[in-house]
Formats: structure tokens, sequence, C-alpha cells
């Protein structure tokens, strides 16, 4: 069995491009649009995953043409990464001015959102990195 991808719908093209590629790293392995379904559909996979698999399991954002008004994704769960440094991930992400929900303020995970509400859990590879700061005294905020 081979992991294939997990599907979150999207409002708005570049505000999650720039979540998930800026912000994250990921890369757009594949785009195909729907005409007569009236939908785009977006596959995005770690670099890492590109160099190792012929086929990458993905992250696929499904952007419908039509307005629609997605519930908070609350019901979905989250998604998860690993990163090499939970520190630097969390610094670039809040100088894209991506908020982080849950700091890492045990050195080991921290919580974002898309822009679309989907929870995204970020992971320390590895040990727990030393509690460091402004991160141990950082409130959570929000839900993820």
């Amino acid at each position: 069995m081979h992991y294939l991808h997990t599907m979150v719908r999207i409002r708005h093209i570049e505000e999650s491009l720039r979540f998930y590629c800026d912000g994250l790293g990921l890369q757009e392995v594949r785009r195909k649009e729907v005409p007569a379904g009236k939908f785009t559909l977006i596959f995005l996979a770690t670099p890492t995953d590109i160099q190792t698999y012929d086929s990458p399991p993905t992250i696929e954002l499904t952007y419908n043409w039509e307005d629609e008004d997605y519930t908070s994704g609350r019901n979905f769960g989250h998604l998860a990464f690993s990163v090499n440094n939970i520190y630097d991930t969390c610094h670039h992400l809040q100088s894209l001015g991506i908020p982080i929900l849950r700091p890492p303020k045990d050195g080991r995970m921290a919580f974002i959102q898309s822009p679309d509400g989907i929870s995204v859990e970020l992971l320390q590879q590895g040990e727990a990195l030393p509690i460091q700061e402004p991160w141990a005294s950082q409130p959570n905020v929000g839900r993820w």
C-alpha cells in the first residue's frame, strides 16, 4: 500500500500557496484545471518526498471556482510535518505574518493554521531542542 494524498479545500490559491510553499517549503508537483467541474487541483509535496518517491505523497489543494463557504476545518483534525529546527521554522513563518498558535514552548511541537483554518502541527525531528525564549513564555492563541 502507498499513501497517496490528503485533500483540503481552499478559498484563495495565492494565499494558500504562500502558506504551504513559501511558509512550509512544500513544492507544487502538478496542477489540474477542470473547467467542466469548475475546480482546480494543486498537488504539493515535500522536497524530500519528491526526491525519494516516483509518486510522492501529496496534499491536494482543491479550489472550487464558484463561491463556497467552508467550515473551519476543525472536523478534519490536522496535518503534521517534521522539521529540522522548530525554532527556525516558527521564526520563518512569523516573518511571513503566519501566527504561531501553539508556540514550541517545549522545543518539540508547534501549531499553526492555513488561511482556510486547517490546523498544521510542526514537530521537531529527533529529540526536542533545548527550551528557548521567546518561545517558552509565549502564550497559546486561538484554537488549533
